[in-house]
């Protein structure tokens, strides 16, 4: 399995720890033999990889049609991808988080939209599964409980999503 923006490793440890073969990516990767330090854009390809996570890391990626044409080169198997859409946000959900609008604008401008994440995924990757849903109490400490009952209840808009495909 190959882990696209992988961070600090916990998912990657603990999946080589369960038995997988694992090889994680990222720029800041820790020391170690599944660790890859370096881009997504730089992996030599090392696949096919039976699934492939991208947590909360596409929207970074410069050219993301590249990255998405290198991942499915790359699977023989699943894509799972958890993500948000920046660009989703709006006045009512901003201002329950207590967010400035045009600063959330401003520090998210250089990423990856919603629509350009799941439409990309879209025209590379059959969809097996797609949902919206958390991301506040997720990245900005907020009661994840709260949040899933005030998206259900349509007082705030969900920012994450969750989509999980395979090759076209």
């Amino acid at each position: 399995m190959l882990e696209v923006g992988c961070g600090s490793g916990e998912l990657a440890r603990a999946l080589d720890a369960a038995g997988y073969e694992v090889v994680a990516v990222d720029p800041d990767a820790p020391e170690g033999p599944i660790f890859r330090r370096t881009t997504i854009e730089e992996l030599d390809d090392l696949g096919p990889f039976d699934a492939i996570v991208a947590a909360f890391s596409l929207h970074h990626v410069e050219d993301l049609d590249a990255v998405l044409d290198k991942l499915r080169a790359l699977l023989d198997g699943v894509l799972i991808v958890d993500e948000f859409g920046w660009d989703l946000l709006d006045e009512r959900t901003a201002s329950r988080y207590d967010l400035d609008m045009d600063e959330w604008r401003v520090e998210h401008a250089d990423l990856h939209t919603f629509e350009a994440l799941h439409k990309g995924l879209g025209a590379r990757f059959t969809e097996r599964s797609f949902a919206r849903g958390l991301y506040f109490s997720r990245h900005l400490e907020a009661d994840k409980d709260e949040e899933r009952q005030l998206i259900d209840a349509g007082e705030i808009v969900p920012l994450g999503f969750r989509f999980v495909g395979s090759p076209r």
